[in-house]
């Protein structure tokens, strides 16, 4: 019996998830809480609409001509439908389909890695967001720690699935240069990070919370601009080249 997987929403022509343009698949469900979210709509795990992996492989086909760079899924927390997310790879990946899960790995459990096993066998690229590298900082950000997160991406490292990182700048939260330098540190011991994106954070997502009568936790912290985050970025290469020159 297939799989069906509870689907946020689908987005035809993603240029933000990966490498290329992606068909990008958002799937319901988040356990964390984190003050910068975006898609505050996703955090339920009520049903939504449900979708088959062959009715996401159909609904790729028609765009695949523009497409090229693959499929990537997104949420929510993806691994909260692992065994769903599992069977869509696997189908892609027999129509050597590019697959990239965009997580922030808490959901991780080094204990039992059978399922992740299976499922990292037809990823092609984990793109992982370490929110805050402090477990404290983290719990105040996101309301969960990041010990199975870090976890995850020392465990990615292990098992050579490429990586990229992706870590949200927050003035008064993530900017601390002690953070960043911190999080340069912890990179550089893995061995598998293809690239480093360094976001500045944005209020766009105002307007949802606002219709969701959901409080904003953010609405008195300035946006960060495209200027801080690259100089954000540049403490966090700095951390990476001396820590691995040491």
């Amino acid at each position: 019996m297939e799989n069906k997987g509870n689907i946020h929403s689908i987005e035809s022509l993603g240029t933000v998830d990966g490498p290329g343009v992606r068909f990008v698949v958002f799937l319901q469900g988040c356990p964390l809480r984190c003050m910068y979210c975006h898609n505050p709509d996703s955090w339920t795990t009520q049903k939504n609409q449900e979708m088959t992996a062959d009715e996401i492989i159909s609904k790729y086909l028609g765009v695949k001509e523009f497409a090229k760079g693959g499929i990537t899924v997104t949420g929510g927390e993806p691994l909260l439908q692992i065994d769903f997310l599992t069977e869509v790879f696997e189908k892609f990946k027999e129509i050597n389909v590019h697959t990239a899960l965009d997580t922030s790995g808490f959901l991780f459990n080094p204990e039992n890695t059978q399922k992740i096993d299976r499922l990292l066998a037809s990823t092609s690229l984990v793109l992982l967001d370490i929110k805050h590298i402090d477990d404290n900082e983290h719990k105040k950000l996101t309301g969960v720690s990041n010990k199975n997160i870090l976890a995850f991406a020392r465990y990615l490292s292990d098992k050579k699935i490429p990586v990229w990182i992706r870590h949200v700048v927050v003035k008064g939260i993530t900017d601390d240069k002690n953070y960043l330098r911190k999080l340069g540190e912890f990179i550089a011991s893995l061995n598998n990070v293809q690239a480093l994106d360094v976001l500045p954070y944005h209020n766009m997502a105002i307007p949802k919370y606002k219709k969701l009568n959901i409080d904003y936790p953010l609405a008195d912290t300035p946006q960060t601009t495209k200027e801080e985050a690259i100089k954000a970025r540049d403490i966090i290469l700095k951390a990476i080249k001396e820590t691995r020159e040491k």
